[in-house]
């Protein structure tokens, strides 16, 4: 906070006002210049491969990470050979990735029926092994890359959702009050270098800031996640609380920038940010924090651990007409009105960090 003072009045890109709701004024970024040589690869990989199917993309990277490996039956026994195995596993794959469907396929490949399509969608292909196999490729992804042409692959991960549409008899199938129509949500975990790591299927009414916490914790790749990338719909003041303490930074873009305050740690450090003077909000309560710290450790813990979904945890912070009792003291220093940009917590402790 002593450096944002100090530097904002060099900041030509930032102004604080002194009138009004809208506060903090910011010039949006020109867009950037695209990379030098990114056409001649565009037209080089079209000679190249000018019409590569899918299908051959996913044997490709079937053969080059092993993720067939990862579809284990559950029958007591297998009666096919490995490689009519592959091949229906990789059908199955393709009709499912694609929505083309097991039917549509089937009638396309004379040798293969769909019961047969059928009897290896049903007994080897399930969730585990769905994840299993997205994280392999992930990861010989991330290894393969040659950081002298694409960089570091970094530490930092962003994530969104995608609306889909979804017939009514899907149990999971909402109205998006947003978007409209109804569907389900895919969340999506993305690296810097557009791979992604995690992705999740959830409702429309549930909460994104769940699924964010969610996929940092459950990623299965070898990526370590230290800074978080969300939009206004991912991020809460519970959030950046709970962010804190599994060890990762929560960086959001926020929608209501313009309205947002900043808490400060003491009531007598005004006199020494007089550049931030109209972005200030009340002093944080570390009494309150100290003494509801044992109880967000639990909490976090038990979401770090696995013995509570973070939805779960997250829908007892924000019942309107119950309020929990770790966020009265926060709701008591708060102007009215008035949004706190983060929630600063202490020192972690002996709490585990970051990813399991």
């Amino acid at each position: 906070m002593l450096l944002l003072n100090e530097t904002i009045p060099r900041n030509d890109k930032v102004r604080l006002l002194w009138r009004g709701e809208t506060r903090i004024s910011i010039t949006p970024f020109k867009p950037l210049p695209e990379p030098k040589g990114l056409e001649a690869i565009k037209g080089e990989i079209g000679q190249r491969w000018p019409m590569t199917g899918l299908l051959d993309v996913l044997k490709e990277a079937a053969l080059d990470t092993g993720l067939l490996e990862a579809f284990e039956t559950s029958a007591s026994r297998v009666a096919l050979s490995r490689e009519a195995l592959d091949r229906r596993l990789l059908l199955c794959l393709y009709g499912l990735g694609t929505n083309a469907g097991l039917k549509r396929v089937a009638g396309a490949t004379p040798d293969v029926s769909y019961d047969e399509l059928l009897h290896v969608h049903r007994r080897f292909i399930h969730a585990p092994a769905l994840r299993e196999a997205c994280a392999r490729v992930a990861n010989a992804t991330l290894a393969i890359r040659n950081a002298a042409v694409w960089g570091d692959a970094g530490t930092a991960c962003a994530s969104d959702s995608t609306k889909f549409g979804a017939w009514d008899r899907n149990l999971m199938t909402e109205w998006h009050a947003r978007y409209g129509g109804r569907g389900v949500m895919i969340y999506w975990h993305v690296e810097k270098r557009a791979t992604c790591v995690y992705s999740q299927l959830k409702r429309c009414s549930s909460s994104e800031v769940a699924s964010m916490i969610e996929g940092v914790l459950r990623h299965c790749t070898d990526m370590e996640i230290q800074r978080q990338y969300v939009d206004s719909h991912g991020q809460s003041a519970v959030g950046f609380a709970f962010c804190r303490l599994l060890g990762f930074e929560l960086a959001p873009r926020l929608k209501a920038i313009a309205r947002q305050k900043l808490a400060i740690p003491e009531a007598g450090m005004r006199a020494r940010l007089p550049n931030l003077l109209p972005i200030l909000s009340g002093a944080i309560n570390w009494d309150e924090i100290e003494q509801q710290y044992d109880e967000m450790v639990k909490y976090t813990a038990a979401m770090q651990t696995r013995t509570a979904d973070p939805e779960a945890v997250l829908r007892r912070f924000a019942r309107a007409e119950v309020m929990h009792p770790d966020l009265q003291g926060a709701e008591r220093t708060r102007p009215r009105g008035q949004d706190d940009l983060s929630m600063p917590l202490p020192s972690t402790g002996s709490l585990p960090p970051g990813n399991p």
